[in-house]
């Protein structure tokens, strides 16, 4: 599933390509069909992400609401005016790389040349925009929906803090959220009540990074430690916006420091089972917690 660094930049692409546009919206799949009649014709004010939820408004007082899921994907495409990654969701890329627009055309680029309008929709298009200078095709994505702004506001409600959205208010809700809980802190990160947009490979970075026994309980932090770990998810998930891909260790552990590192050298714990800890060389751990795969360093992150 997408962490939430893939959905503000989502926002922050739809915000560049279609806001203030009018679009023609439509489900070729056909299964949002009245939502796309509530929206088709209007314009589209401004996008918004908050964890993994993405609102795109519109001026007559609608949303559409997407969750993309574990499937979900959007990709775009369209003329010279139109730019940005062609494709942000899942299928997964390796080391979660976006493809970047190089102006090629719409399989490594958004820009085509001699554009013509959006190509006939291929596969499941759950809803399809289209501006005067492009498109954008989702498919996949568990929630696709046209609600009202007070029904937005209630999504936004049911989530914690977004560490993109760092403001003093976030940390201290975040902490607050932590320290009243004695579930295992592994269970707590992925909890999108207790933070917003963290997914599993953000959980295991940013417990190693801070050296914390992931099964340690949420209680069991103190108050400083709980916003020290705030403050380096928000950092590296703000990293994670502006490089596309999730890199979570330093230029000291890449063979080039002068570039983004390969994938194999972008995480300290995260499918590095059996690995050697890029610090004390002790065997990376695996297990399975609350369904999912977890990820540590049983020397670096052992409880005090």
């Amino acid at each position: 599933m997408p962490e939430g660094h893939s959905i503000h930049r989502l926002a922050r692409q739809f915000g560049d390509v279609f806001a203030g546009g009018r679009l023609a919206v439509s489900s070729p799949q056909g299964r949002f069909a009245a939502g796309a009649a509530l929206l088709d014709g209007h314009t589209m004010m401004h996008a918004s992400a908050h964890g993994k939820h993405l609102f795109l408004h519109f001026e007559h007082g609608l949303v559409l609401h997407v969750h993309l899921g574990l499937y979900g994907a959007w990709d775009f495409g369209g003329d010279s005016q139109f730019r940005g990654a062609s494709s942000i969701g899942a299928p997964r890329r390796v080391g979660e790389r976006e493809v970047a627009d190089d102006g090629t055309g719409p399989t490594t680029g958004t820009a085509q040349a001699g554009y013509a309008g959006p190509p006939a929709p291929v596969g499941a298009v759950r809803v399809r925009l289209v501006s005067d200078h492009g498109w954008a095709d989702l498919r996949g994505a568990t929630t696709c929906a046209a609600i009202t702004e007070a029904e937005a506001a209630a999504v936004l409600d049911r989530l914690g803090p977004d560490p993109l959205h760092n403001t003093g208010g976030s940390r201290d809700d975040f902490v607050r959220r932590i320290l009243a809980k004695r579930t295992p802190l592994a269970t707590l990160l992925m909890d999108q009540k207790v933070i917003a947009g963290v997914g599993n490979v953000y959980r295991a970075e940013v417990l190693f990074r801070g050296r914390i026994d992931p099964l340690l309980s949420g209680r069991a932090l103190t108050a400083d430690a709980a916003g020290l770990l705030w403050d380096d998810t928000a950092a590296v998930m703000a990293d994670g916006v502006r490089d596309g891909r999730i890199i979570t260790t330093t230029a000291g552990f890449w063979t080039r420091s002068d570039q983004l590192p390969p994938g194999e050298e972008a995480h300290f714990v995260y499918r590095r089972q059996g690995q050697p800890c890029r610090v004390c060389g002790t065997a990376v751990a695996l297990a399975e917690h609350a369904a999912r795969k977890l990820y540590w360093c049983p020397s670096c992150q052992q409880t005090a």
